[in-house]
């Protein structure tokens, strides 16, 4: 068995020999493994080891902002040629002790009623993640990878380059290359790399929380060995991670690989896929056994009518309505948007009885009863 060691307490930037901020086919493998060989890749959080413990929302104005996600890596899998695809087993996700969930202004599924930050710091041992910030809270070990990925062609890196640029012109967000705070520092992979804030072909940060201990990740290889590489981990997520963190941890990861040769070309394979062989959590987590869910349909406050085109709204009001609930119970709005981030599924219900296509977000009674 191969591995990757970091030092935590050093930055990515201090110790750029053993991973990288951006995609890019040029950034070179740390390590080379056989198909079926395992590798242990020990990642930092997704502040880059910025967030410590006993920091309060008012240190993290001075944090760098373009360093998420810093990714451990990349692995070169012998054999992987563009037009395979890649199998990646998850043998073992084991988290680190500490862990945290903030609320950043401007970001966010609800960025226009939560403009204030917001931080939450987390004790993980014995299969929980506890805080004195939620007191009786108690959110069970789901850990898993938010970011993992292959590298892109050059093509790749030009084409989604450009296509988000066309977006961010028709009026919507992006974050395009920038080489602040990038590692490789300096020079093309710098300028050209891809931010790893949006998930995209490749997988990256797709943040599923389903991909935990025993499940596979399949993506289509680009380049040659795939160059696999993983950060990001999260001990626990809601489906959706709507305030935009999850419980942010640092994590070691072990994986194995296999490869299908020419299967993505035969198929015409160019998303992720993943699959998981046994319950992804324990079934009483995973359903779960006893929630409360609350409804949101796509209508506006003042009652206006949207369709099917409008699931985001029927979510935002299913979060809203979620929210609203937990209030009730004597939390407040921040401690109620974390306890969503966490731990609330948002799932569509319906998306065909027009005008009011569903959208449920479930909240696990179970929680409480820490």
């Amino acid at each position: 068995m191969q591995s990757i060691t970091i030092d935590r307490s050093k930055r990515l930037k201090e110790e750029p020999q053993f991973g990288h901020n951006r995609w890019h086919p040029d950034i070179p493998p740390i390590v080379e493994v056989d198909p079926g060989e395992e590798v242990v890749l020990e990642t930092r959080d997704a502040s880059d080891s910025q967030i410590q413990p006993g920091m309060t929302e008012a240190d993290l104005a001075g944090l760098d902002a373009k360093v998420g996600h810093p990714l451990t890596g990349p692995v070169y899998v012998k054999g992987a040629e563009p037009g395979d695809l890649l199998e990646i087993e998850y043998v073992e996700i084991t988290a680190q002790p500490r862990g945290w969930t903030r609320n950043r202004p401007g970001a966010g599924f609800l960025a226009d009623v939560f403009t204030d930050p917001y931080l939450v710091h987390w004790d993980i041992s014995d299969g929980w993640a506890t805080s004195a910030q939620l007191p009786g809270v108690r959110i069970p070990d789901g850990s898993f990878m938010g970011t993992a990925g292959l590298a892109p062609s050059h093509e790749q890196v030009a084409a989604w380059v450009a296509r988000e640029a066309d977006w961010v012109n028709r009026g919507g967000t992006a974050a395009p290359p920038d080489p602040e705070d990038a590692v490789p520092a300096g020079g093309q992979i710098a300028n050209e790399g891809l931010r790893t804030l949006p998930p995209r072909e490749n997988c990256g940060n797709i943040d599923a929380k389903q991909l935990t201990t025993g499940s596979r990740l399949f993506i289509p290889v680009a380049v040659p060995g795939g160059l696999y590489s993983a950060g990001d981990g999260h001990f626990a997520q809601g489906d959706g991670e709507v305030c935009i963190t999850a419980i942010e941890m640092g994590a070691t990861c072990t994986v194995r690989f296999a490869i299908h040769k020419g299967q993505a070309a035969r198929h015409n394979i160019t998303m992720p896929r993943y699959a998981h062989p046994d319950y992804f959590l324990p079934p009483e987590w995973a359903a779960p056994r006893n929630f409360t869910a609350t409804v949101g349909y796509p209508i506006h406050p003042d009652g206006t009518q949207e369709g099917v085109d409008s699931l985001t709204l029927a979510a935002r009001n299913a979060l809203l309505n979620m929210i609203a609930l937990l209030q009730e119970r004597g939390w407040s709005a921040q401690q109620a948007y974390i306890i969503c981030s966490v731990a609330v599924d948002l799932r569509v219900s319906n998306i065909v009885d027009l005008p009011n296509v569903a959208v449920s977000a479930f909240l696990p009674e179970g929680i409480f009863n820490g």
